[in-house]
């Protein structure tokens, strides 16, 4: 009590509160960062449950909506290379061009393994990657599935085979796919915004609390598909990767792969303004999350901005010995988020992510509020 009046006799209310309030925050900070996201580098999938005996035969499924011979020269071989004893690649060809069509064909006399199938588009009908995935689902062979698309490109050929031993574990399959690798500070914010924006669907799905995985690099058995009776939220062209998943996950069915040989790197096609249109088209799925799921994500989000905030007015206006210890916990929360970082992006193979974290760390904040705003706006791209 003594030490309570001491501190409100030297900087009143207004600064005793302003201490507090900090104190608080970073203690909010922590929590997220050491014991949620903190989960995550140490996590081993092994010690849930088998309910299979061994890695079962998988079934690739990628849609493909254009012409892309990029993917059938560069990409499709690292699939097809993978180190895997037994498996197939369902490519669902979504277009009209009859002569890609027919070589795409051609690739089973040289890849045995390779199945193709095609759906004619016609522009007064638009195909989704939705109604693309159900063709390739009933075209599979296999009943465990893996789903990826033609942006995304396999980083060792062990990604196949770690994807196939979570099937041992659960009847779904998150796995990890980060964006391709390139220089300056775009580059930069869309590897750091697509990791952190993943690390907190994996801390929650490690935790027995999983409610989304990555378009890019999942899968599930056809008994959960057709258990479901397919696809929810048919009216829009997106949610495969997190409206459907919400439906159909529980703490006991969900299988978590996180390793450098199994990550996918996503192609970009465009700088900040072609990542902020993706960001809006697929973020439109957000306003249908359940309660407790939006209040967790916008939980650590909003902690950190009044924790700046707090932080600002403290070294602003406080004596100076305040201002000491606010800029104590501005280091002593970026040394726990640096450190963590470094821990995460170790285990989910990305690279060079801690140094510089500390830009993306203070611009984040406004880059989602930019972002929220935009989708305050319908994105037409996103209904049928």
């Amino acid at each position: 009590m003594y030490i309570f009046d001491s501190i409100l006799a030297a900087y009143g209310w207004e600064g005793a509160a302003l201490a507090g309030v900090l104190l608080l925050l970073l203690g909010v900070q922590l929590y997220h960062y050491v014991f949620v996201c903190g989960r995550i580098p140490g996590y081993k999938n092994d010690r849930r449950a088998a309910v299979l005996d061994a890695e079962p035969p998988v079934s690739v499924v990628v849609p493909m909506f254009s012409e892309d011979y990029g993917f059938v020269e560069e990409r499709l071989p690292l699939i097809l290379a993978q180190s895997y004893p037994d498996f197939e690649v369902v490519i669902v060809y979504v277009g009209q061009d009859g002569d890609f069509y027919e070589d795409l064909a051609r690739l089973k006399a040289s890849f045995p393994q390779v199945t193709t199938t095609k759906i004619k588009l016609d522009p007064r009908f638009p195909i989704s990657r939705k109604m693309a995935l159900n063709v390739g689902i009933k075209s599979a062979h296999y009943e465990c599935m893996v789903f990826t698309s033609t942006d995304a490109c396999p980083q060792t050929d062990r990604w196949l085979s770690l994807m196939a031993k979570g099937f041992r574990r659960g009847e779904i399959v998150l796995g990890y796919c980060g964006v391709e690798r390139g220089k300056g500070a775009a580059n930069y914010l869309m590897r750091a915004w697509r990791m952190m924006h993943s690390v907190d669907w994996i801390a929650r799905a490690v935790q027995g609390r999983p409610y989304r995985g990555t378009l890019h690099n999942f899968g599930f058995t056809k008994s959960i598909y057709f258990g479901a009776n397919g696809f929810t939220h048919l009216n829009m062209n997106i949610g495969e990767d997190d409206l459907f998943l919400q439906r159909v996950m529980n703490p006991d069915n969900v299988s978590v792969i996180l390793s450098p040989r199994a990550t996918l790197r996503e192609k970009t096609w465009g700088g900040m303004g072609w990542w902020m249109s993706q960001l809006r088209y697929y973020g439109s799925s957000y306003r249908f999350y359940p309660q407790r799921v939006r209040s967790g994500i916008e939980r650590e989000l909003l902690s950190r901005t009044l924790f700046f905030a707090s932080a600002a007015c403290a070294l602003a206006v406080l004596p100076l010995e305040l201002k000491i210890g606010a800029g104590v916990l501005l280091a002593v929360r970026y040394a726990a988020v640096a450190w963590q970082v470094r821990r995460i992006a170790r285990r989910l193979g990305e690279e060079g992510m801690a140094g510089p974290y500390l830009f993306y760390d203070l611009l984040e904040p406004l880059w989602a509020l930019l972002l929220r705003l935009r989708l305050m706006r319908r994105d037409d791209r996103v209904w049928r």
